[in-house]
C-alpha cells in the first residue's frame, strides 16, 4: 500500500492513524521516532510489511534534531582500529550524497590545521588516505595539503602560530530533524503509520510473548491496544527506560553521554572552510551552517532528565576556550546565537570515559515479539534499522524480503537536479528571488511545488524576526510535516530557536497564529503555546549560566511541557 500525497502527515492523516492503530493487526510496532526508528519503518514498509511507528514527542525531538549535523565515516576512528565501521558509514554518506537524500545532504568541506612538524603531516595523510580509498572520496574531492600561508587563506581567522600547515578534506552535512522527519514522511509514503505525540504506556502479552503495545495520544488522553507481530524498541538514550517497562531483562545497557554545541554568526570566524581540532579526549569541528558555525561538542556522562539535556556554563566555557586556542580573534559568551545539548546512546562498555564507549550498535531479541537496537551513529540509521527489521523476522511468518533501502530515494529526492537547474524559472514564477528558491530545494528537494504551489502570496512573505523562513513553511510544517506544538516549528521543521539571539521568542506569536490556522487553534490554545515555548526558552537560556549538570537540569526540567498528558518514563 502507497500513501498518495508524498507520505502527508497532516492533521486528517493524524485521525486516520488513530482509527489504523485500533483497528489493525500489524507485523511491527516500532517504538521511537528518531532516525532510527523512522528508518526501522521505512525498511519494514520497503519489504512490504504491515507497519506502524508511534513516538511519545516529536518526530527527532531526542538525539536526531541535536547532532553535530554530519554524515560522516568517523575519521577519528581509524585511530581507534574501527575500520569496519569507517567503511560502512562512507558507503552510507556515498548513499546519502547521489541516491537517497541529494537534496537535504551536502558535502562540506574541513581543515585540519597541522600543528607539529615532521611526524602530524604523514600520520594525518595515512588516515585521510585510508578514508579516501575506503569510499571517501567517491562523491567528493580528496584531501588536498596546503603549506601554512595556504591553510590561513583558506581559513584566514586562525592564528598564524597556532598551525605549520594544514590538509583540506571532505566530509557531508545534513539538518539532522528534518532529515529523519523526511524519512518518517517516506516510510508513510509507503504505508506505514507515523504517529507522533502516541505514548507507549504498556505492552500486551499472549503467554510468554509479546504481542503488541498499548499507547496512549498525549493530546486527548485516549488510550487503544495496538496488535503486532512484533515491536522494535528504539528509543535510544531511553532504551532501558522502555526494556523495564516490558518486564524483559535488557540485553545490554545504553549509557547517555552530553553533546554540546554553540552556534555563531558567520563572521565571527573569516574561513571558507570547516575547522576540525584535536582535543585531548576527541575532536572539536567548526562546521558551516549557512550563516552561522555550529562549534562543538563535548563528551560527558549524563544521568539525568533525558528528554531535556541542559548545557551548563562549563560546557560552553568548553567550547569556546578549544576554538579560541586557534582563532587569531576569539569568540566570546556575547557572539553566541544558540546552544543546544544531545545524548548520545552509547553502548555501556568497561571505560568510564564516555569517548571511549563503542559508537558499534547492537540488535537483540529481548523477548519472544521484543527487539530492541541501541547505540551506532547517525549516519548508519539505514544500516541499523535494517539490522533490527532482520532481528524481528524470526517473529514474523513466512520469509520477509532483503532490505532495499540502499535504492529507495526520500521524498523530495526525485527530480531535485533538475529543479537546481530551473531554480531561476522557478523564482519567476513564484515571485521569489533565485537564492530563496535554492534554499528551499535544498529544504523540500521537488515537494518544493507542493509547499508552494497554492500559497497565499501573502504566506510568501519572510517570517517575522526570522527572515531566512517564509512563512508558508510555517503553514505547510503543520499541515504536511507532523507538526503539532509551537517547538515543533521553531526548533525541528526550522532551526529558528538556535539560528536568531532571540531564539524565537520574537517570532513565536506569529508562528502559533499560523500554524493555528492549520490546526483549528483558539486563542487560549495560541497563548498557551506562546507561553510554553518562551518558558522553555527562558529555562534553557537559564541554564546556560549555572556551573553543573545538577543545578543546570535542576533549573531545565522546571519548564512546563508541550505535551503536558506525557508521563515517565517517556518512550
Amino acid at each position: 500500500m502507497v500513501s498518495p500525497a508524498t507520505g502527508r502527515l497532516g492533521p486528517d492523516e493524524r485521525s486516520r492513524s488513530w482509527e489504523r492503530l485500533g483497528s489493525e493487526t500489524f507485523d511491527l510496532v516500532i517504538v521511537g521516532g528518531g532516525v532510527v526508528g523512522v528508518g526501522a519503518a521505512l525498511d519494514a514498509a520497503t519489504r512490504g510489511l504491515r507497519v506502524a511507528l508511534v513516538e511519545a514527542r516529536d518526530l527527532a525531538s531526542g538525539t536526531s534534531s541535536r547532532s553535530s549535523k554530519l554524515f560522516h565515516g568517523g575519521l577519528r576512528y581509524l585511530e581507534q582500529l574501527e575500520f569496519g565501521l569507517v567503511r560502512e558509514a562512507l558507503r552510507e554518506r556515498e548513499l546519502m550524497l547521489t541516491r537517497i537524500a541529494p537534496h537535504l545532504v551536502k558535502p562540506v568541506s574541513f581543515l585540519y590545521p597541522l600543528a607539529h612538524r615532521l611526524w602530524e603531516r604523514p600520520y594525518t595523510a595515512a588516515g585521510l588516505l585510508m578514508y579516501d580509498t575506503m569510499g571517501g572520496a567517491r562523491s567528493v574531492p580528496g584531501q588536498k595539503h596546503l603549506t601554512r600561508a595556504g591553510a590561513l587563506r583558506m581559513v584566514p581567522a586562525l592564528k598564524p602560530s597556532a598551525l605549520i600547515g594544514g590538509i583540506r578534506y571532505y566530509d557531508a552535512q545534513a539538518d539532522d530533524a528534518r532529515h529523519t522527519m523526511m524519512v518518517g514522511r517516506t516510510a508513510a509514503h509507503y504505508g506505514a503509520v507515523v504517529r507522533t505525540s502516541t505514548q507507549v504506556v504498556g505492552f500486551l502479552r499472549e503467554a510468554d510473548r509479546v504481542s503488541g503495545v498499548r499507547v496512549r495520544d498525549v493530546e486527548d488522553g485516549r488510550e487503544v491496544d495496538v496488535r503486532a507481530h512484533a515491536v522494535v524498541n528504539a528509543t535510544g538514550v531511553w532504551t532501558d527506560e522502555l526494556q523495564r517497562l516490558s518486564g524483559s531483562r535488557g540485553r545490554f545497557r545504553v549509557r547517555a553521554s552530553k553533546g554540546v554545541h554553540v552556534v555563531v554568526p558567520r563572521d565571527r570566524i573569516v574561513a571558507e572552510s570547516g575547522l576540525i581540532l584535536r582535543t585531548e579526549k576527541s575532536v572539536l569541528f567548526v562546521i558551516p551552517w549557512r550563516n552561522h558555525w555550529i562549534v562543538g561538542t563535548t563528551d560527558t556522562d549524563w544521568n539525568l532528565d533525558l528528554a531535556h539535556p541542559a548545557a551548563t556554563r562549563k560546557d560552553i566555557d568548553y567550547v569556546l576556550e578549544r576554538v579560541n586556542s586557534v582563532l587569531a580573534t576569539p569568540l566570546t559568551h556575547d557572539d553566541i546565537e544558540g546552544v543546544y545539548a544531545g545524548l548520545r546512546p552509547l553502548l555501556a562498555g568497561e571505560s568510564e570515559s564516555t569517548s571511549k564507549l563503542s559508537r558499534e550498535h547492537a540488535v537483540a531479541r529481548v523477548a519472544p515479539g521484543l527487539v530492541a537496537i541501541a547505540g551506532g551513529k547517525y549516519t548508519t540509521y539505514r544500516v541499523m534499522a535494517a539490522d533490527a527489521v532482520d532481528a524481528a523476522a524470526v517473529d514474523l511468518s513466512g520469509r520477509i524480503q532483503p532490505s532495499i533501502t540502499d535504492k529507495v530515494p526520500l521524498v523530495g529526492a526525485d527530480g531535485y537536479h533538475a529543479l537546481v537547474n530551473q531554480a531561476d524559472q522557478l523564482a519567476a514564477r513564484y515571485g521569489l528571488h533565485p537564492y530563496r528558491v535554492r534554499h528551499l530545494l535544498d529544504r523540500y528537494g521537488s515537494l518544493v511545488h507542493e509547499v508552494l504551489g497554492s500559497a497565499d502570496p501573502e504566506l510568501l512573505k519572510p517570517v517575522p524576526a526570522a527572515p531566512d523562513y517564509l512563512q508558508v513553511e510555517v503553514v505547510y510544517a503543520a499541515s504536511h510535516e507532523g507538526a503539532l506544538h509551537l517547538e515543533d516549528v521553531l526548533t525541528r521543521r526550522t532551526r529558528i530557536s538556535i539560528e536568531y539571539p532571540h531564539r524565537g521568542v520574537a517570532c513565536a506569536p506569529a508562528v502559533a497564529r499560523l500554524m493555528g490556522g492549520v490546526l483549528g487553534w483558539d486563542e487560549a490554545r495560541v497563548d498557551r503555546e506562546i507561553a510554553v515555548y518562551t518558558a522553555r526558552v527562558e529555562a534553557e537560556r537559564a541554564s546556560q549560566a549555572e556551573p553543573d549538570d545538577e543545578a543546570a537540569d535542576a533549573v531545565r526540567s522546571a519548564a512546563p511541557e508541550a505535551r503536558p498528558r506525557l508521563t515517565e518514563p517517556v518512550s
